[in-house]
């Protein structure tokens, strides 16, 4: 950023920086996934979950894993993970089990109300909607489309 302003321009007025339409592009990108992981996490809420616990449950719902192999499927460190599962703990949502070869680990498994809880906040039509909403179809399929651009560059 210059003295001046952003990205060249000379100065922005206070217009174009309380108003989207003139934000750069990758401003509108933050903002909008801010947007959508606020309303996620106020919908996950109900289930005592939020955008970071949801993956581990799903991910353990194919089966019991190490807090290593949960934190490196979610691609955050072990100390992440580890808040996270403590949280998953005082919910009931998972429990922490002897593992079967090494006695140094620990195996995480999902519990009943665990199972119950994710499948019934994970519903992708849900998800889709709150993202979506406001948008035709193929609104969507173009922003699905560009997205798909960003995100794998």
């Amino acid at each position: 950023m210059d003295r001046e302003g952003s990205h060249g321009h000379p100065r922005w007025d206070a217009m174009a920086a309380r108003e989207p339409s003139g934000w750069p592009v990758g401003r509108l990108l933050s903002a909008a996934s801010r947007r959508v992981e606020r309303d996620w996490n106020a919908h996950l809420a109900s289930w005592d979950l939020n955008h970071a616990s949801q993956p581990v449950l799903v991910i353990l719902l194919g089966g019991p894993r190490t807090q290593a192999e949960l934190a490196a499927r979610c691609e955050v460190t072990e100390q992440t993970m580890s808040r996270v599962i403590a949280r998953l703990e005082r919910s009931g949502y998972v429990e922490r089990t002897a593992h079967a070869t090494d006695r140094r680990k620990q195996q995480i498994s999902v519990t009943d109300a665990g199972r119950a809880a994710v499948l019934a906040a994970s519903d992708p039509e849900a998800a889709e909607a709150m993202v979506t909403e406001g948008l035709t179809p193929a609104q969507v399929d173009q922003l699905r489309e560009l997205l798909l651009i960003v995100a794998r560059r």
